[in-house]
């Protein structure tokens, strides 16, 4: 079950992995009634089942797997993340938010820089969990920006660079994030009713 690129990681490594996979495998199970694993693509993204889509995230030594029908969603993005202390995210804001974001979001950054780096970081991973299926182009934090977020746990997200004839710069998807016990969680769901 371990594939041959992680032979060598760290045993912490492996373990999540295959938690991230077992995780899988039960989201699967719960959908088909079969119980069947993402395999690891070329490209080191997951291979679901035919007519399955989903996303793994691991993190910290914990892990968790969601998936779903392509009738309903085309794709889903998911990240994990312990929130990041205030001097980390002081060092990492210039990498991770862009000129606008800073600006856009300067109070926020002032009084809790670990809280707002954290969830622009989660957010954008979990788009290009979501988009990179989708699509096979890779994009980086400067090609997507948070627009907004609001405690209750929604923030929209915005395409700063064309991936696709269907993903181009400017469209906007909605993440839904949860904020618990010092961890963040994010998803970005691409529904197949076309609403992105």
């Amino acid at each position: 079950m371990l594939p041959s690129e992680l032979t060598d990681a760290a045993d912490k490594r492996k373990t999540e992995y295959l938690v991230g996979r077992i995780c899988a495998r039960e989201a699967v199970k719960r959908i088909t009634g079969h119980a069947s694993a993402p395999s690891l693509g070329a490209d080191r993204a997951p291979c679901w089942p035919e007519g399955i889509t989903g996303s793994v995230t691991h993190s910290h030594g914990r892990a968790a797997a969601i998936g779903a029908s392509n009738q309903h969603y085309l794709s889903l993005g998911l990240d994990a993340e312990v929130v990041l202390s205030d001097s980390r995210a002081t060092k990492l804001v210039q990498k991770i938010l862009t000129s606008s974001e800073r600006q856009r979001f300067q109070l926020d950054l002032a009084q809790r820089p670990g809280h707002l780096t954290t969830l622009a970081f989660s957010v954008k991973e979990s788009l290009f969990k979501a988009l990179y299926p989708l699509t096979r182009k890779r994009f980086y934090f400067e090609d997507a920006e948070l627009l907004e977020w609001n405690e209750p746990g929604l923030a929209t997200v915005r395409l700063l660079t064309d991936l696709s004839g269907d993903w181009r710069a400017g469209q906007q998807l909605t993440a839904c994030v949860s904020l618990e016990g010092g961890r963040l969680l994010s998803l970005v769901p691409v529904t197949a009713t076309g609403t992105r």
